[in-house]
């Protein structure tokens, strides 16, 4: 069997192991994203590259010393420069003599013949019944840990005993990686938020809540977001997710009048601060921060890799919504010089700002108690 890797994000190695297995090819998940994956992308890349490019270069290059043949890169359109990743990666590998192929997935909206031609030169199982029932799984199992980190998500920040969530988290990622079936994938998914409504909670407990929202890989990769989610969590804070992975393949790969709807919304949400699209998930950001304001979050952090444009654009925007509506936001913009205490100490700061707001506002709202003889 040819054996296939992909980027590293997130639980993406997750499906996509069932995916390329299931299709007839040996999947190579790159190992988990480390300081030195960076190292390895960084030294190959071009210097002003975005710290996304730079990390996936990275695993292409652990996951070929594991024996890698192939790789599978999704392509995209527009203004972003995601759309030329892979023929950078590949004439970068070229360059320091690596020879696995890689190949560019399209969208079908982008060059449905094209995807076409890939899927039958290089995925032995390429019949439609072989490609469904790999599709299938792919979408259960990343619907199912979308499901599960949303609830860890709220869970997390009013548990007792910080980091339960987490372990439980951990261990159901191993067991949906595991799971051979449907019936497998939905026994764990139902395991796994059993374990999490019975972890002890303060009930009395009212978390700041942030929306966490930017450039998707920033969002949903923890090494190079440095575990935000879960430091938020454990300091109080219930994190609501501006993208997860199944939204995002549900957007781009299975166009439906319910996505068109979504889709549509964010549009008319952003157009009076952002009327075009701007590539990435720029216009996203303007409208998920106004999102929040109207929802009446506490906060709004944007994540996003240094040079890219969209999330600048978004950026420049950002601060007259966060006026208008009267929220707070936090830009942390990561490269690969970035250090781990000074983004936490940056996050602590906007806590305790964040907190210091409810308190002033929860004091306004609290009757004046006067005594009398």
């Amino acid at each position: 069997m040819l054996k296939t890797t992909f980027p590293h994000m997130g639980t993406l190695y997750i499906p996509m192991k069932s995916l390329l297995s299931t299709l007839g090819l040996e999947p190579v998940a790159p190992p988990p994203t480390s300081q030195r994956t960076i190292a390895i992308g960084t030294k190959l890349a071009p210097e002003f590259a975005c710290l996304p490019l730079k990390v996936n270069l990275g695993n292409y290059v652990e996951a070929i010393a594991d024996g890698a043949e192939l790789i599978m890169m999704a392509g995209g359109v527009g203004p972003c420069r995601f759309g030329y990743y892979s023929q950078v990666q590949r004439e970068a590998l070229a360059e320091a003599g690596y020879r696995a192929e890689l190949i560019t997935l399209e969208a079908p909206n982008a060059d449905l013949r094209e995807l076409l031609r890939a899927i039958k030169k290089y995925i032995p199982r390429h019949n439609l019944s072989a490609l469904f029932q790999a599709l299938h799984m792919f979408w259960k199992k990343a619907e199912a840990i979308d499901v599960f980190d949303r609830l860890a998500n709220r869970i997390r920040a009013k548990e007792q005993a910080p980091g339960s969530a987490s372990l439980i988290q951990n261990r159901f990622y191993r067991a949906i990686d595991n799971a051979a079936t449907l019936n497998d994938i939905k026994a764990v998914l139902d395991t796994g938020i059993q374990e999490l409504q019975a972890i002890p909670i303060d009930q009395e407990r009212k978390p700041l809540k942030v929306m966490l929202l930017g450039e998707i890989y920033m969002v949903l990769e923890p090494k190079v977001n440095f575990q935000i989610e879960r430091l938020l969590g454990e300091m109080g804070v219930e994190v609501i997710r501006s993208i997860y992975l199944s939204q995002w393949i549900r957007e781009h790969f299975f166009q439906n009048p319910i996505t068109g709807k979504s889709r549509t919304h964010l549009l008319q949400l952003a157009r009076p601060y952002l009327e075009s699209h701007v590539g990435g998930h720029g216009l996203e950001s303007v409208a998920h921060t106004i999102e929040a304001g109207v929802n009446r979050l506490d906060g709004v952090v944007q994540v996003a890799p240094f040079t890219c444009m969209p999330e600048i654009i978004a950026m420049q925007v950002i601060p007259a919504i966060s006026t208008h509506f009267s929220i707070p936001a936090l830009h942390l913009i990561i490269d690969e010089h970035s250090g781990e205490a000074g983004i936490k100490t940056r996050i602590e700061a906007f806590i305790d700002l964040l907190n210091h707001r409810k308190s002033k506002r929860q004091s306004k709202r609290e009757p004046v108690l006067t005594g009398g003889s």
